[in-house]
């Protein structure tokens, strides 16, 4: 897998993310720079899902910002935003992959299919992270912490969290019990005393503890 340094060309990280990569991308000949980003590396359940993003550099909503950092109603109201303006894709990496590999292998994973899914081809991808996922289709650049510092990612990292949360709603009515619609899959209290007292449920992912007993 590809590895870059930690990138050190701007150790000061912008108060709000910007598009002074996408634009130097832009100047180096490339038209189309398309964000990635993930969701849900940390989760004891559910998969982990990566959103690719390409920016109409003429029609980019205001607000964008590294998805963490924003409350739930500005990042469905940016959601809605992001796809009406954007070109849009999300692709997903199960838990059964996230066991057969691990969870920084099927986050590259996943975000080489959201990249591979999006409507047009993009020509440059900034990345979210260390790692540049093997195999891409173009050219791409690795951004410590990318979410606050390139809109794209961060618009990336926005439709990531939303379709994930979205995701783990849906599961918690077949799997009532781990109260997923509260918690999205991460360790909280009522999550390890479902797991205690119900067993892990398919989207578990037995590699991780408590599931794994080793």
């Amino acid at each position: 897998m590809a590895r870059t340094p930690p990138d050190s060309l701007f150790p000061d990280y912008p108060a709000m993310p910007d598009y002074r990569f996408e634009h130097h991308a832009v100047q180096s000949g490339f038209r189309l720079v398309g964000g990635l980003d993930e969701a849900g590396r940390g989760p004891l359940a559910g998969p982990v899902v990566a959103a690719a993003v390409i920016l109409d550099p003429n029609c980019i909503p205001e607000g964008l910002d590294d998805s963490k950092a924003l409350k739930k109603a500005k990042r469905e109201l940016l959601y809605e935003a992001i796809m009406a303006t954007s070109e849009v894709a999300v692709a997903s990496a199960s838990a059964r992959e996230i066991e057969a590999t691990d969870i920084r292998a099927a986050s590259l994973t996943a975000m080489r299919r959201a990249l591979a899914a999006l409507p047009v081809r993009a020509e440059f991808a900034l990345v979210d992270g260390r790692d540049v996922p093997p195999r891409l289709d173009c050219p791409a650049r690795a951004l410590v912490k990318g979410d606050a510092r390139s809109l794209s990612i961060a618009a990336a990292s926005i439709i990531a969290k939303v379709t994930r949360d979205r995701m783990m709603v849906r599961a918690a009515s077949v799997y009532p019990q781990y109260g997923f619609e509260r918690h999205m899959g991460y360790g909280a209290q009522k999550h390890l005393q479902a797991i205690a007292e119900h067993g892990p449920c398919p989207l578990h992912r037995m590699t991780f503890r408590p599931m794994r007993k080793d």
